[in-house]
Formats: structure tokens, C-alpha cells, sequence
């Protein structure tokens, strides 16, 4: 699996990209049909402090898997993203594995 990271109008931060690309890693390990990952982080409009956007969008068989959380920090909202990919893609093997014992 490959993992894209882009920071959008704002500086990069290498213990980010690592924590995240670990974590994404994690999920590969465990969902081997996972192609690639494109990370994206932004700052939003938010004036309450819940301005730190992350977008992660996974490669797979099928229709593409979307997350986005907005917290107040960035390794919050990477974390709970990547909580609701991996909702996500729990209930994709769920659906490729009734598939397979129909065949």
C-alpha cells in the first residue's frame, strides 16, 4: 500500500506523516485489499478552535472509502478518521466475504 500525505496551506510535519502512516500501515496489515491511501490536512474556518481538518480517502475494490473529522488537533482528527475507515472497511469484508461463500 502506498500513502500519499499533502498538507494544503499550511507546513508539513514529519511525526504526523509517521503516525498516520503507521496507522494506515495497521490497517493494510489487516485489509490486504487496500491499494492506496491519500491523506490530506487543512486548516479550516473554524473560530471555536475545531478548525483542524482530515481527509482520508482509501484505494480498494469497488467504490473508494472517504473519511473527514474535524477536531482540534491534528492527531485527534487523524485518529478518529481512521477509526471510521476502519468502520468502513470492516463492513466492506463483511460484504466480500457473504460474496465469496455465494459463489
Amino acid at each position: 500500500m502506498t500513502v500519499n500525505i499533502q498538507y494544503v496551506d499550511m507546513p508539513g510535519s514529519e511525526s504526523l506523516s509517521a503516525i498516520v502512516t503507521r496507522n494506515l500501515h495497521k490497517l493494510a496489515h489487516k485489509y490486504q485489499f487496500i491499494i492506496r491511501g491519500d491523506v490530506y490536512f487543512k486548516l479550516g474556518q473554524g473560530t471555536d478552535g475545531s478548525d483542524k481538518i482530515c481527509e482520508i480517502q482509501l484505494s480498494v475494490p469497488g467504490p473508494q472509502i472517504f473519511a473527514k473529522t474535524i477536531e482540534n488537533n491534528f492527531e485527534k482528527s487523524a485518529a478518529e478518521t481512521i477509526g471510521d475507515l476502519e468502520r468502513q472497511l470492516r463492513k466492506r469484508k463483511e460484504k466480500f466475504n457473504k460474496h465469496k461463500k455465494a459463489i
